[in-house]
């Protein structure tokens, strides 16, 4: 009853926005015409782009996915070949409670893997050891077939903890058939995940694969409405990507890898030492994004990389900012900026090599975050300069617009969205959009949200100020660019 009370007030508010709007005044302002017409243009072009996205998701799940899905398993179960799971664990910084119950799933999916499983966690904190150990051995499960190795680290930052780790991994001489499972040590995977996942690997192509997510936020605000929309915009977008047999990322939270590829030096030295040529920040290496560069070596070898609309993973989140805003804008920093860091070298890849498809879309991660803003510079230069009667018709429109989006998402998961969703669905595009023009001129800047890892101090030389300057002049020449194309576009 409340939730049809809050959607009704929605679109109460959207006749309202329109009420608002004079008779007659799209026809006597030539400037707002011209601004419903770029809108209309770029919004014909992004809605037919996510048209496409949700056709090609939908023929995924419920067509194509279950198709490829039973030839997998027919060919894995008449093969019968041994394949050993080995679980790659990194836990730093993670509140007890949550590694109970992420070790606690785990231990339950490596009981339950057939062929016996190896769990190789990494910790920093003694504690974390003695914890992790105490789980293991009180584990209810059957573990007589499950290895534990606890790997102490200095805090060096995840890619030198997985690169070790998996430097472990390879010493146990893995097979092709064999796989790897990386977990972050808040996530909680799911007890069929080696069931779910080993026959995939029955085809030589398939490097990686990697699942639906849920997240655990116990309390209920913005920031948990958001990260749960995100995961449903991820699932839409994963299924479109998965038709192509290449999705865009291999998250880190829980993917898994052809254990010999997992193993290969080369794999191992992209993750523990990746870095980045620019033009204008030099040699830039990268602290974050791990699952960015596991992605990128795997592409630009050939390898498919599968998706598990099926399969979910869930993850413990938590608030890292006091306000809504400040949480988003340090998580969307982090991950655009490994996006940016890893897409540029991507589009250098043959569509030939990657397929077109794909390579179209890292292409649209860069177009996007422009046109997304040309909507919101267009009203505001036309509430300026002319009327500012444009500006109700235009939240209207989003709020109509944004509203049947989250319908068709939520499609995905047989569930109603809250109201709080297409306001935030819009946040998500233009504050994302802001964020991805921002790293894209500042590359250099990385930073963990949890850990200290950070690629400048609080003292920055002469040379980095210089640099701080340069990006925010190139920064703004582009925006300034951007809006003198809405100007010239529109005939003013």
């Amino acid at each position: 009853m409340i939730t049809a009370l809050t959607h009704g007030a929605y679109f109460a508010v959207i006749v309202l926005l329109y009420s608002l709007i004079p008779e007659g005044y799209l026809g006597e302002l030539q400037y707002a015409t011209n601004t419903i017409f770029i809108l209309g243009f770029l919004g014909t072009w992004r809605y037919s782009w996510a048209a496409i996205n949700f056709t090609r998701a939908a023929i995924f799940h419920v067509i194509v996915y279950p198709r490829r899905k039973a030839k997998a398993f027919a060919r894995f179960t008449a093969r019968n070949t041994r394949s050993h799971a080995y679980f790659l664990v990194t836990t730093y910084m993670v509140e007890p409670e949550a590694t109970i119950m992420c070790y606690r799933a785990l231990f339950l999916a490596a009981s339950k893997a057939r062929d016996g499983a190896t769990v190789v966690a990494s910790v920093v904190d003694g504690a974390d050891e003695r914890l992790i150990r105490e789980i293991f051995h009180a584990a209810r499960e059957d573990m007589s077939r499950v290895e534990l190795v606890i790997d102490r680290i200095k805090s060096k930052g995840k890619r030198d903890a997985l690169a070790r780790t998996l430097k472990i991994i390879a010493k146990f001489e893995p097979t092709p058939q064999d796989i790897v499972v990386f977990v972050d040590g808040d996530t909680c995977v799911p007890a069929d995940i080696v069931a779910q996942s080993a026959p995939m690997f029955t085809n030589p192509k398939v490097g990686a694969l990697t699942t639906d997510e849920g997240v655990i936020i116990h309390k209920k605000n913005l920031f948990r409405d958001w990260f749960i929309l995100r995961f449903n915009q991820r699932q839409v977008m994963m299924c479109s990507m998965g038709l192509s047999r290449r999705v865009l990322t291999l998250t880190g939270r829980m993917s898994i890898f052809r254990a010999d590829l997992a193993t290969n030096p080369e794999f191992i030295r992209q993750i523990d030492y990746d870095y980045l040529d620019h033009w204008r920040h030099g040699h830039v290496k990268f602290l974050t994004g791990d699952d960015k560069s596991t992605w990128f070596w795997l592409l630009k070898n050939g390898y498919e990389m599968l998706y598990l609309p099926d399969v979910r993973s869930f993850s413990m989140e938590t608030q890292p900012r006091p306000t809504f805003y400040e949480s988003s804008k340090v998580l969307m920093v982090r991950w655009f900026g490994n996006m940016m860091r890893t897409n540029g070298r991507a589009l250098k890849l043959s569509p030939k090599l990657i397929g077109g498809f794909t390579w179209w879309s890292i292409m649209d991660q860069r177009v996007s975050m422009w046109t997304t803003l040309v909507g919101p510079i267009s009203v505001l230069i036309a509430a300026v300069t002319h009327s500012a009667s444009v500006i109700p018709l235009y939240i209207a429109w989003v709020m109509l617009t944004r509203y049947i989006f989250c319908v068709i998402i939520s499609a995905f998961r047989g569930s109603w969205f809250p109201v709080t969703h297409p306001p935030i669905l819009y946040f998500g595009q233009v504050a994302g959009a802001i964020v991805k023009t921002f790293v894209l001129f500042r590359l250099d800047r990385q930073k963990w949200t949890r850990q200290g890892a950070a690629s400048r101090g609080p003292r920055l030389s002469l040379v980095a100020r210089v640099m701080n300057i340069e990006s925010t002049v190139h920064h703004g020449l582009a925006l300034a660019w951007l809006a003198v194309a809405v100007l010239f576009i529109a005939k003013i």
